[in-house]
């Protein structure tokens, strides 16, 4: 038998009040600093994420700063966060809020899951945290409180299954302190008991980074972003892995379809959109 709303609101909270983690985007709960750090939080441990979220937002505090950064800078400054794509993607959103919503970061979930690189939850999260607009969605922390509460004795669940618990337990009158508090909580689950969210039908290990091909590709922007263009052969000499050729164009391949890199006469380089 799994807890009523007003019961399990007061479980949270409860734990809220006495252990919520703070953080600099929770104390400046700015639009386009919630959109950053939305961006930087995904696949990326939170203990990582504060340096880097504060020294962009000291550099560049608007949309508008990040639309006028070349994509290089953009990228250098990014280094480090890993998954380059989410730079770039950062770098798309801010143009497309700078010229075509003046400046102001959407305010609708819909809207906001139409720029790039924003998905679903992200623009709930979005929509919440910055303008405390009811959405309802769901991730790690939250997957992990829920089954944990609610499906028990249950393995393979769906986050379809999950989305009608989160919904019914939505405290509508706050829901930025509601949904800090349900991460706080499923955060802690996490460091205290078996990981819940192994009990997920969505649940993935992830693979190991040294030597993957993230890393290759990883190590390619970087060095382009910090560097400057390069031939094949000299990006092969700069990044310093034991990689064949063939995964080196395999990867170099990717970055252009991805309009991170471009190629002529076989120098590559970081392109802008």
């Amino acid at each position: 038998m799994y807890p009523g709303v007003f019961e399990f609101q007061k479980i949270i909270y409860s734990h809220y009040e006495k252990e919520g983690r703070t953080f600099p985007w929770r104390e400046n709960t700015d639009p386009w600093g919630i959109v950053l750090s939305e961006f930087m939080l995904q696949q990326t441990q939170v203990i990582r994420v504060r340096a880097y979220w504060e020294r962009w937002m000291e550099k560049w505090p608007s949309p508008e700063h990040v639309h006028n950064a070349s994509l290089d800078e953009v990228l250098r400054e990014w280094s480090g966060l890993g998954f380059n794509r989410r730079g770039k993607y950062l770098k798309d959103c801010a143009r497309i809020i700078t010229m075509d919503y003046s400046g102001h970061v959407p305010k609708n979930p819909g809207e906001l899951a139409c720029l790039p690189g924003i998905g679903p939850y992200t623009a709930g999260a979005i929509a919440c945290f910055a303008y405390n607009y009811p959405s309802v969605f769901i991730e790690t922390n939250i997957r992990s409180l829920m089954l944990h509460f609610f499906f028990k004795d249950r393995d393979d669940v769906k986050d379809g299954e999950i989305i009608p618990f989160i919904k019914k337990h939505l405290d509508k009158k706050n829901p930025r302190k509601w949904y800090w508090a349900l991460m706080d909580y499923g955060a802690a689950l996490k460091k205290n008991t078996l990981n819940p969210s192994r009990r997920s039908a969505h649940y993935r290990r992830q693979s190991c980074f040294e030597g993957s091909f993230r890393q290759l590709r990883g190590s390619l922007i970087r060095s382009l972003a910090k560097e400057g263009p390069g031939a094949a052969e000299d990006l092969q000499k700069r990044i310093g892995l034991p990689v064949k050729r063939d995964e080196l164009y395999r990867a170099l391949d990717i970055l252009k379809k991805e309009s991170l890199i471009g190629e002529a006469d076989g120098i590559y380089r970081i392109i802008d959109s």
